[in-house]
């Protein structure tokens, strides 16, 4: 099937009826072509009183065929660009011929249409320099025009039902983004919104929907649209990541093509038909090719991620012989008469996948897509979105930063570096000291993990300011220690890493940052590998930290020989060591993770000994997204 249209849609949009709806999958060919014979709706220009703009202002109206004022209508409002004015769909999108012609078909729920000018100034002509401030202004001030003066104009001159649940609001570029700042700001005003290929002045995603539960019980629609090759797509997909973490029901549309009337055309053709009747979702069967992944390099158009998490590779390598994709299991490619490779996996769980491609058998990094080191090598990554990542999305709130460190370890003889984040108000406070969390990493990985992979500074940044977590400093240093495999696990290397954090690390933190320097202001915690660093290091120096996280980690229960030191430790030490720790937390992914069983084998020796912990589970695997969560759940318990 050809790539006609790419659409993404959140089946969980709550129908509570359904309509025989065309089941198309774009417009056909000739939807906007004037056909002869069929009935034609009438086109006039109006002129109401503003009162915001203090002139009379003009709108076009297009009524449908067979309108009689004997009848009560529902009425959409139709916005232009920023380069247009009220005649603009008529001169590039022929609104009225689409219209006529999804009426003849029976496609269409009889509506009005009105095209109003959304610059709302008392020159509003688009002439001279549209970028002026001034005119910039007059779309923003366009939404006191429609609301106090144009609506209720509409609403005394012609016969239409005078509710929300009938009226619908929709643009194209500015108007858009007109579109979605209006009809999101005011839901007692429109149940219907739509933005096609919304422009920069569509508000921030946070601001268009604040109250998420308000969003889905008024909606009765909720499309957002826009070309592949639209430079502004960015616009439309933060405000669909924005509402798919927050479950808002909504249409994310992509369409082949720019910024353009072919590209507006398809969507009201598309939009039209689902407007003032109950939404069937089998309306949207359509092949679905998705929508970049978030972990692409700039403007790359490929890996592609599908609403259910499958995900489609596409690569350009004529030469080649053979192209896999190793991610999760080995996919094989074919190639296309151009040189193309593509292929689509399986569904692909939730959070960072680290994957290579295999050309000719040879392991690489996707161009297309950032590199992280992980599996102990640079390798290319791609983000599965997860509803469940609120917590970790860019936000509206004061950032911290993250800085690179380098230091001399007389340790390892060697420089080495920590990454070390400080909260939004570290550099204004010169004379306050924070408490410390000493984070660590997993094996195949290093001291970027936890600030790349794991998202330490958002998940940081919205505790903090959500009031949720302290400020302190969290230091993400480098827990290999040298061997790899599993000698990184071994009693000499755990002992190389006590020594690297006890001796160069701490110090230097303490010496270099305002950091507190007393065991209620340090925290140590891990991940796999880290965390069983964290249960040497941690649990032999009990009297230095006040806080312990161990994530999808324990001692490995078939090599006695380095757990059975700890627990003998332990058993002497049962007392300190609930008395020095006040928070001692053990968290694991669920069965699948690989660490379960020896988790569960350490906590049973836990409770024979008496040592007191508390422990948390998340679904998935020894992954990225159960450490977050982890790191997440972990923070708001330290240095209260």
């Amino acid at each position: 099937m050809t790539r006609s249209i790419i659409l993404i849609l959140l089946i969980f949009i709550q129908i509570t009826c359904a309509s025989a709806q065309s089941s198309e999958k774009s417009a056909p060919e000739g939807f906007d072509t004037i056909r002869k014979g069929i009935a034609q709706g009438k086109l006039d220009t109006i002129s109401y009183p503003s009162k915001t703009v203090g002139v009379a202002r003009r709108a076009l109206i297009y009524t449908p065929p067979g309108f009689t004022k004997s009848k009560k209508y529902p009425v959409l409002y139709l916005l232009h660009g920023i380069g247009g004015d009220e005649k603009e769909w008529l001169k590039g999108g022929s609104p009225q011929v689409i219209l006529d012609n999804l009426y003849a078909d029976k496609k269409l729920e009889p509506m009005i249409v009105v095209m109003p000018n959304g610059r709302a100034m008392k020159d509003d002509r688009a002439i001279g320099n549209v970028f002026d401030s001034l005119k910039i202004k007059a779309f923003s001030d366009f939404e006191r025009d429609l609301i106090t003066d144009l609506i209720p104009f509409i609403e005394r001159k012609y016969p239409v039902i005078k509710d929300r649940e009938h009226r619908a609001l929709a643009g194209l570029s500015m108007g858009g983004g007109q579109s979605l700042n209006f009809g999101l700001g005011n839901l007692d005003k429109f149940a219907w919104v739509g933005g096609f290929s919304s422009a920069p002045n569509t508000k921030r995603p946070e601001l268009l929907v604040p109250d998420s539960q308000d969003a889905k019980a008024k909606l009765k629609l909720l499309w957002i649209s826009c070309g592949d090759a639209d430079g502004l797509i960015g616009f439309s997909k933060r405000t669909h990541d924005y509402l798919f973490t927050k479950d808002v029901p909504h249409v994310f549309y992509v369409e082949p093509g720019g910024h353009d009337f072919k590209v507006w055309k398809n969507d009201l053709y598309m939009f039209s038909q689902l407007l003032f009747k109950p939404v069937d979702p089998k309306v949207f069967s359509l092949t679905v090719l998705g929508s970049p992944a978030s972990t692409n390099v700039r403007s790359a158009k490929y890996p592609q991620i599908l609403p259910d998490n499958r995900v489609l590779f596409k690569v350009k390598a004529p030469d080649a012989q053979k192209m896999q994709v190793d991610l999760v299991r080995k996919y094989d490619m074919t190639k296309d008469t151009e040189g193309f490779w593509s292929v689509t996996t399986d569904t692909i769980s939730e959070g960072i996948h680290y994957y290579s491609l295999l050309i000719d058998g040879v392991a690489v990094a996707d161009p297309s897509s950032e590199t992280f080191y992980g599996m102990g090598r640079m390798a290319a990554g791609i983000e599965i979105p997860s509803k469940n990542g609120d917590y970790y999305a860019l936000k509206d709130v004061p950032h911290g930063d993250v800085r690179m460190k380098r230091y001399y370890s007389g340790v390892f003889n060697d420089w080495r570096r920590f990454y070390i984040y400080t909260p939004a108000e570290y550099d204004a406070n010169p004379n306050k000291k924070y408490p410390v969390l000493y984070l660590l990493h997993g094996g195949g990985e290093d001291e970027r993990g936890w600030s790349t992979q794991g998202k330490t500074d958002l998940i940081l940044d919205n505790l903090i300011a959500d009031g949720k977590a302290k400020p302190m400093l969290v230091v993400m240093m480098d827990g290999n220690t040298g061997g790899g495999g599993i000698a990184s696990f071994g009693e000499r290397s755990l002992q190389t890493f006590e020594n690297e954090l006890k001796q160069a690390v701490i110090p230097f933190v303490e010496k270099n940052y305002r950091a507190q320097n007393t065991p209620d202001g340090r925290a140590l915690a891990g991940l796999s590998m880290g965390g069983l660093q964290t249960l040497y290091a941690g649990l032999k120096n009990h009297s230095m930290f006040s806080y312990l996280g161990v994530f999808s980690s324990g001692w490995f229960a078939n090599n006695p020989t380095l757990s059975e030191p700890q627990y003998t430790f332990m058993k002497n030490n049962v007392a300190a060591i609930n008395n020095d720790i006040k928070h001692f937390w053990v968290a694991m992914g669920a069965k699948e993770d690989i660490a379960y069983e020896n988790c569960k084998i350490m906590l049973k020796k836990f409770d024979e000994m008496g040592i007191k912990y508390q422990y948390s589970e998340y679904p998935g695997g020894h992954t990225w997204p159960v450490w977050r969560n982890n790191l997440y759940k972990f923070a708001p318990l330290l240095f209260q």
